[in-house]
């Protein structure tokens, strides 16, 4: 059976998936997709995800998108290998429940931040009408890039993102604390600590880990994955936004944090 894997190295929703196929020990062929340039928004990538957005997962010729959803699919489609989902229902449907508030969430509010920290001075440098070519270009994310416009996001917007990430790092707290860790449901990695992880890391990245400095218990969870092998292969040179950017770099330079 044959996985393909189209995915962008620091989009968040493609180290989701780039690290369930790491942890399930699965072989695939990797197509990283420059996000910046538009390599989503081309027609051959369209026909596998009409949504222009990665990651998307072609398996033995079926394609599958969003993420929550591949890693669900990937965990169905391979139960018998480092399984990572709880077996009893109630617990599956807990589970669950997480990983639509981390969609809701961590998830959507990380993108304000990212945007205005990282990518506004990529978008400053376009004309006019190149930004909104490149904003209408985007069959989910128009109106999302629109409200950024070339100024980026106003304080109000930052000030909201930032605080549903605080309450997010509030939720996490209280789940760790109930299930008595090391991970979110207890003794047994998931598919919520996965969903979960990205955000954090893109938290590191944009220097705000700040977020969760009076927690020890997010700050143990974060580095036991940082320990686990899935965590080294999906975060290969170039996955992180300091990576790319030498602003973010600097900024982390100056904080003694490499």
């Amino acid at each position: 059976m044959t996985i393909v894997l189209y995915n962008a190295p620091q989009s968040t929703c493609s180290q989701r998936v780039r690290f369930v196929l790491h942890a399930k020990g699965q072989a695939f062929e990797e197509h990283k997709l420059n996000l910046l340039e538009g390599d989503q928004l081309k027609p051959e990538y369209l026909r596998l995800n009409p949504n222009g957005v990665v990651p998307t997962i072609v398996h033995d010729g079926v394609s599958v998108t969003d993420s929550s959803v591949i890693i669900e699919y990937l965990d169905e489609a391979f139960p018998n290998i480092a399984p990572l989902r709880p077996k009893g229902l109630t617990d599956l449907a807990r589970m669950r429940s997480m990983m639509r508030f981390i969609d809701e969430m961590p998830a959507a509010a990380i993108r304000v931040p990212t945007f205005n920290i990282a990518f506004l001075p990529r978008f400053q440098r376009m004309s006019e009408a190149e930004f909104l070519a490149f904003a209408d270009s985007k069959p989910l994310r128009k109106e999302f890039m629109l409200a950024m416009g070339q100024t980026g996001f106003p304080k109000k917007d930052m000030d909201e993102a930032v605080g549903r990430l605080e309450r997010t790092v509030e939720r996490m707290d209280q789940w760790l604390a109930a299930s008595g860790g090391p991970w979110l449901m207890g003794s047994e990695l998931t598919l919520a600590d996965i969903s979960l992880m990205p955000s954090l890391i893109r938290l590191e990245d944009l220097n705000l880990d700040s977020l969760w400095k009076g927690s020890p218990a997010i700050s143990r969870w974060l580095a036991m994955l940082k320990m686990q092998a899935a965590f080294k292969a999906t975060y290969y040179h170039g996955s992180l936004l300091t990576d790319q950017f030498p602003h973010l770099a600097e900024l982390k330079r100056q904080r003694g944090g490499g």
